[in-house]
């Protein structure tokens, strides 16, 4: 395991293809820098999928997109919990959130903002902040589960690592109906936030908890 300055980062997806949307380019940053960048996905969402694709689909589709992304398949940890179902395992939840804590020992977590409306992203924010109280604590912007997000940090990225993040994302065919997941939609959304930050693209977080 490659640490930058012993900095390992974590980033905690409540479904598969989460983290990807909210924070794929900045991965793929880190990576590229050096960084040891872990993966924690909460549900394989099997009752969610599409009519027609196998219940493993999403388990194929966030293997791929990660390894797009650079993270090394050791890094890439995948629990089940049903979806839209979080808040009935709640403290098995925070039990596996411990143990991450407690494996990786991260500088950084990414995590759903505390505005996103979704019920399962909801429960790993929440139970974020109780495991990972000692760390600094982003939390990343998905606009379709926000009715207002308080951004107030930034990472500037490329055209490489946006071009990584669509990528990535392109691999989750079964999710290719949804609007977030065109290539215009995440452009647009980066280039946004890269006026607001002075670059060509960026991605933007809310600061919720910095330990320097």
């Amino acid at each position: 395991m490659i640490k930058k300055n012993g900095q390992t980062i974590l980033v905690l997806s409540p479904h598969t293809d989460d983290a990807e949307l909210g924070c794929g380019a900045s991965i793929a940053k880190f990576i590229s820098e050096g960084y040891c960048v872990v993966y924690a996905s909460f549900s394989l969402c099997k009752d969610s999928l599409p009519a027609g694709y196998a219940a493993d689909t999403l388990e194929k589709e966030v293997k791929k997109a990660t390894a797009k992304l650079g993270i090394d398949k050791a890094n890439l940890i995948l629990f089940d919990y049903p979806v839209r179902r979080f808040g009935e395992y709640r403290q098995a939840i925070l039990d596996d959130l411990l143990q991450l804590n407690k494996k990786f020992k991260p500088a950084l977590v990414f995590i759903p903002s505390s505005t996103d409306i979704h019920q399962d992203h909801g429960v790993i924010h929440t139970e974020a902040l109780r495991a990972f109280k000692y760390c600094t604590i982003y939390g990343y912007e998905m606009p379709w589960n926000n009715f207002s997000f308080s951004g107030s940090s930034f990472i500037k990225i490329n055209r490489r690592q946006l071009g990584k993040k669509i990528n990535a994302l392109a691999q989750y065919q079964s999710q290719q109906h949804r609007p977030y997941m065109k290539e215009p939609f995440i452009e647009s959304l980066a280039t946004v936030r890269g006026v607001q930050s002075g670059a060509p693209y960026a991605e933007c977080f809310e600061t919720i908890r910095c330990i320097l």
